[in-house]
């Protein structure tokens, strides 16, 4: 009698998402199809979602230098790397999910990459600006930017992390600073040094997230205190609709966005105007929704507190 065959179904590309919910119109129809390829060979590779983290921030570093210079056929090469860099950061996550490696550890090399990328772009325009004859008042200029840029993009992450949490599809749920503290004194500057580094950066990290949504913060720990940890249907469909028109707003404070409006820039000669860009139109983009964002996690914590009193 013939062996019966058994034929696996290949893993589907939404197996590699986060949700369709958070993926903005770039991401669902050019980076994600490219990092699911991408992350499907790397597997084959036995590579790990570490590796490929650093792959990316090799490139958009190199990509970063690429802009220093006042040509553009040196910056069109420069923000094709800065393509390769984000399809290889897509591609790191999709593979953690493809494979099951999905950690804590991995998700803070993959933020550490996205801020020596972005360093790079900072460090490298402003000394055009400087070299081509800019006031010294340019690196002031770029620090309140750099500043403004990470502060958004903490942000950013925060919400859309909470919104996986809370309406549903998360795998994971929200690092709290005191338990990320709790971790950080029990490793030792020893034989572990490295990934006590690794997660003082990632609680400072979330200890941004927190100081910026406090709202939210309290949110999550009523839900974990009162509701033990489990989200209910009725508070998934409150947070969803309450939450969910906001996603699209909270897309254009991160890279996609960014990298848009930065090589139009590098297309015009005038890269300056990035840091202006990043300093009065995302800036004022970015009050409002946190006002917007911490109003709504308000209200929905008292009907938290309501319905458990009841």
């Amino acid at each position: 009698m013939p062996a019966q065959v058994v034929h696996t179904a290949a893993p589907k590309i939404e197996s590699t998402f986060k949700a369709r919910e958070v993926e903005g119109i770039l991401d669902l129809h050019f980076y994600r199809p490219i990092g699911f390829r991408l992350a499907g060979l790397f597997a084959q590779l036995k590579m790990t979602p570490a590796a490929v983290s650093l792959l990316a921030g090799t490139f958009g570093v190199m990509a970063g230098h690429l802009y220093f210079y006042r040509n553009l056929g040196i910056n069109i090469a420069g923000m094709v790397l800065h393509v390769c860099a984000n399809a290889l950061d897509n591609a790191d996550g999709q593979l953690a999910r493809l494979t099951h490696q999905e950690s804590r550890k991995g998700r803070i090399i993959d933020s550490v990459a996205d801020h020596l990328v972005f360093a790079s772009v900072y460090i490298h325009l402003t000394l055009r600006c400087a070299f081509a004859g800019a006031s010294p008042a340019i690196w002031l200029l770029a620090l309140g930017a750099a500043i403004s840029h990470a502060l958004q993009g903490a942000a950013a992450d925060y919400y859309r992390t909470a919104f996986l949490y809370f309406a549903g599809g998360a795998r994971n749920g929200i690092d709290s600073s005191s338990a990320l503290r709790s971790d950080y004194r029990k490793l030792s500057w020893g034989p572990r040094a490295w990934d006590k580094l690794l997660l003082a950066l990632y609680l400072n990290f979330t200890l941004q997230q927190e100081m910026l949504a406090p709202g939210l913060k309290k949110l999550r720990e009523t839900a974990n205190t009162v509701l033990h940890g489990q989200i209910p249907g009725w508070l998934k469909q409150r947070y969803r609709d309450a939450a969910g028109h906001m996603l699209k707003w909270w897309r254009l404070l991160m890279t996609n966005t960014r990298m848009l409006v930065l090589f139009l820039l590098l297309f015009l000669g005038q890269p300056i105007y990035y840091f202006w860009f990043e300093l009065i139109p995302l800036n004022l983009l970015f009050v409002y929704l946190i006002a917007r964002q911490e109003k709504m996690a308000e209200s929905l914590e008292q009907l938290v507190m309501a319905r458990h009193s009841t």
